[in-house]
């Protein structure tokens, strides 16, 4: 009896040290961590850029001795990775949402707080970028980039004195060829600036106004599209859309040579922060949060600035003086027009979390839009 009992002791030591090592090492000796972000947002290592995924996997061996292995994955919208999270199919440790989305996400308690201990590069944040209403008491999100909505067209296919404010893309005469948001908050938002109406109203008659503007554009869409833009613009296939200003110049360096693309803002516009969290389901919120520190070091966060166009809140990328030669007067003037009265007008345009009814009734009106 006492060897039984001394034999099931000696087992019950071994599993439990199994599962302990298990539960540490992610599942075997390697650490495993699951990054959800927007296509084309992260320095992959292409055309000489620092591929930031590989070099944090090497950084973390050198530092802690273990190794890890990240899987990166990506979303074209805000509403597909909320449907993917919402859903409880997936486990993600990492995600790069929208400002709205994450005052929405922080709501449905779908967010860990961050413990920032682990994050002491956070002290590079310039302050216009904490305090913002979708994380008031920065505890959620850590600001990865920013910027503002603006109209890409290709001057060899436009007219000059067509340009200027959101009626080109209401213009007959580039039917066919004008290209929309394929979501709903940015599509419905291109109408409302344009016609004028708060794009977070709780009139429901100022949403059907945006959603006859957007009826009376839908004879003149080509199609409406994420991700998709970068090959329609580039090509020249598309010759206006609205996108995000960052990547303007990702579609520029990409360009036909019969394209010849430039780039305004239309007044008023949206303006948005893209911001690292870590979601409730997260398996390892300090891996987590050590990634999320090595995201905001100075190489890694000027690869990713460099890669991707997008403006950094981060002063060790937008006070460095080899970033701003690399990325030029023109980009730099157009991403980075006044960072000091960014939360001005930024509390005054950007998109806020509308409630459930709210969502809902914006939900059908873009089916009726896109049965249409």
């Amino acid at each position: 009896m006492k060897k039984k009992l001394l034999a099931l002791a000696m087992a019950l030591v071994m599993t439990v040290s199994l599962c302990l090592s298990l539960a540490g090492c992610g599942g075997g000796d390697t650490l495993t961590l699951n990054v959800y972000n927007w296509g084309e947002y992260i320095s992959d290592g292409s055309d000489g850029s620092l591929d930031t995924i590989k070099a944090f996997e090497s950084w973390y061996k050198e530092t802690y001795g273990q190794e890890v292995k990240v899987n990166y994955t990506t979303f074209a919208s805000n509403e597909d990775m909320y449907a993917k999270l919402k859903s409880g199919a997936v486990s993600y440790d990492v995600i790069i949402p929208s400002d709205y989305m994450i005052a929405r996400l922080k709501e449905e308690d779908m967010l860990l707080p961050l413990n920032f201990d682990n994050i002491p590069n956070y002290e590079y944040i310039n302050e216009s970028f904490r305090g913002l209403y979708y994380d008031e008491n920065n505890e959620y999100s850590i600001p990865y980039t920013y910027g503002v909505v603006g109209i890409i067209y290709d001057a060899n296919q436009v007219d000059e004195a067509d340009v200027g404010g959101w009626d080109l893309m209401w213009n007959e005469k580039y039917a066919g060829k004008i290209l929309q948001f394929n979501n709903s908050r940015d599509a419905f938002g291109t109408a409302m600036y344009k016609d004028g109406i708060d794009v977070n109203t709780t009139d429901k008659a100022q949403w059907d106004q945006a959603l006859q503007s957007l009826l009376d554009q839908r004879p003149l869409v080509k199609a409406y599209v994420m991700d998709e833009i970068f090959n329609a613009m580039e090509s020249g296939e598309a010759s206006i859309g609205a996108y995000y200003a960052g990547d303007y110049f990702t579609m520029v360096d990409a360009q036909a040579d019969n394209v010849d693309l430039q780039f305004y803002y239309p007044e008023p516009t949206n303006y948005f922060v893209d911001a690292m969290c870590i979601p409730s389901c997260c398996q390892n919120q300090e891996l987590a949060e050590i990634f999320i520190n090595y995201m905001l070091g100075e190489e890694a966060a000027i690869a990713n600035a460099e890669y991707i166009w997008y403006a950094s809140p981060n002063s060790l990328v937008y006070e460095n003086e080899t970033y701003q030669e690399d990325m030029g007067e023109e980009a730099m003037a157009i991403l980075y027009p006044d960072t000091a009265d960014f939360s001005t007008k930024y509390n005054q345009l950007a998109y806020r979390n509308l409630d459930n009814e709210m969502l809902d009734y914006m939900n059908t009106l873009w089916e009726t839009l896109k049965i249409n």
